[in-house]
């Protein structure tokens, strides 16, 4: 299976954890999960990401690599969002998208679907 993550933006932490109440009664187990932290940092993201990986019944060790190649790709994205995040104080979270691509593709086909 393959994954994707990307850093999607900075959220109030009451407004991140009111999303997951609702997407998680909604659709539970869709192949994509919102991650969210109090630090832009690898480590930070690891600890999340390997949270979700046993509920989700993700490959720990696919997911850890995807995570760690996102970082070591995309320096001037993760400096971008490290300064958002510090702009926005200390209520916020940097939130991320950790998702099955086949999920996360269906998810978009979705979305390009709906009459707006």
């Amino acid at each position: 299976m393959k994954y994707a993550f990307d850093i999607i933006g900075v959220s109030p932490v009451l407004h991140f954890f009111n999303q997951q109440l609702q997407s998680g009664q909604s659709q539970p187990n869709q192949g994509v999960e919102y991650l969210g932290t109090h630090t832009c940092t690898l480590d930070a993201f690891l600890e999340t990401a390997e949270s979700v990986t046993p509920k989700m019944s993700w490959n720990s060790d696919e997911v850890v690599e995807t995570v760690i190649s996102f970082w070591m790709n995309n320096s001037d994205s993760i400096c971008y969002w490290k300064s958002r995040l510090k702009d926005a104080g200390k209520d916020n979270l940097i939130v991320a998208r950790l998702a099955d691509i086949k999920a996360l593709q269906s998810e978009f086909e979705l979305l390009l679907n709906q009459d707006f």
